[in-house]
Formats: C-alpha cells, structure tokens, sequence
C-alpha cells in the first residue's frame, strides 16, 4: 500500500489515509472517580473480562459471521501475573479484526493528555508483515476496521485529534513488545471514553496473540 509524507493536513484523515508515521488498566469500574493529575489504571486481565466486551469486524465482501475470531482471558501467556488476554483471528481472508473494550472516566468540559500503553506477545520474530496491532482511546467504541487507525499511524506525533491510536505491525520481535500510543484530546464533552486493543489479520495463516499489563494515564491539561 503507497504511503505518503504527513504534511500540514486535517487531523482526522490522517488518522484514516494510511500516512506514514513513526512507530512508536484502562477505565473505570462502576462508581469510581474521572481521572486527576497523573492518574492511571492498569489492567492485567488477573481477574478474568469483567467489563470488557470484545467485537470484530471485516470487510463487506465476507459476512463477519463467517470470520473465526475469539478473545478470552488466558493463563498460557503473561507478562506479568499469571493470565493474560488471548486474541485468536484466523486468516483464511486476508482481513479482518477482532478486539477488546473497556470504558475509562472522565471529566466532561476538559481536555487531556493521555498515554495507552500494552504488552503484545507474538509467537516469534517475522520480517513479514502478518498481523497489526491496533489500540485506540476515543468518545465512542470501535465498531469497523475504519475505526482503527491506518497502517503506519499512531497519533503520538499528530497533536490534537478526535482519538487516539495506533496501528502498527506484530511480530517484530519474539514474545513481548510494548506498543504505545499518545493522545492529545479536545475539550470532551462526554463522561466516557472507549480504550480498545485488538489484531488486524494482513497475511493468510491462523495467529494468536495476547495482551497484557495494559495501562492508560489520562492527564487534565
């Protein structure tokens, strides 16, 4: 796929064009407080989902019911702990995402700084591009790929922008790599936003990876 230099354009159609950037828990349980200064949550998938919900999504030539994903919670892999987040998508169409979601408070009427951050585990190191890791903090969920940013984007270099995310390639190393993304929010006139981290499927072939030690700090600026 062409990519091209960023230059001086709209924030939100970099984040769904594909430009070239460089490469580099979450939320809230019922009743707890929006974030202060320097807060952070941090997830390790220790006690199972809780309130997360997993979701996928494919292109319109395939009938995502026929796309064989799954994203449960595991003890096979971890980088800290004992369990982990096990995302499984096959690659039978060259497409397809699957991923996890878990709301974060907020403060309406203010602006932040926020860090995301995960640890990915690929099963070995690859020079081919196979899978992408995707994560994004935003005001609503994902529900498409398109909601994901495009190859080579993570927003940490792109100032302020309707959501922040990444989508960047797996295995380039073999078993744990952190990926990391920063956002520069706008004045958010929600309570809520939606942290998520997936797999987007690039080549043929079946993979699991997992997630772990999944963290976000959300800074009011």
């Amino acid at each position: 796929m062409p990519r091209s230099t960023v230059t001086a354009v709209n924030r939100r159609e970099v984040l769904r064009t594909g430009a070239t950037i460089g490469l580099g828990g979450l939320g809230c349980l019922a009743g707890c407080t929006a974030p202060t200064a320097g807060s952070a949550f941090r997830e390790g998938f220790e006690g199972g989902l809780g309130d997360w919900t997993s979701d996928a999504a494919i292109g319109p030539e395939v009938d995502v019911a026929e796309f064989e994903w799954t994203v449960v919670v595991s003890d096979e892999q971890a980088a800290e702990g004992d369990r982990s987040l096990r995302i499984f998508t096959e690659g039978d169409y060259d497409d397809g995402t699957a991923w996890a979601v878990h709301p974060v408070a907020v403060d309406p009427g203010r602006a932040y700084t926020a860090e995301v951050s995960a640890e990915i585990w690929s099963e070995s190191e690859s020079f081919n591009t196979l899978r992408d890791a995707v994560m994004r903090l935003g005001p609503s969920p994902p529900e498409t790929e398109e909601d994901f940013p495009s190859p080579g984007v993570n927003t940490s270099v792109l100032g302020e922008t309707p959501y922040g995310g990444l989508r960047e390639p797996l295995w380039l190393a073999d078993g744990w790599r952190e990926y990391s993304f920063e956002w520069t929010t706008p004045t958010l006139s929600t309570d809520t936003l939606h942290v998520a981290v997936g797999v987007s499927v690039i080549w043929e072939g079946d993979a699991t990876h997992f997630v772990d030690d999944l963290r976000v700090t959300l800074t009011p600026r």
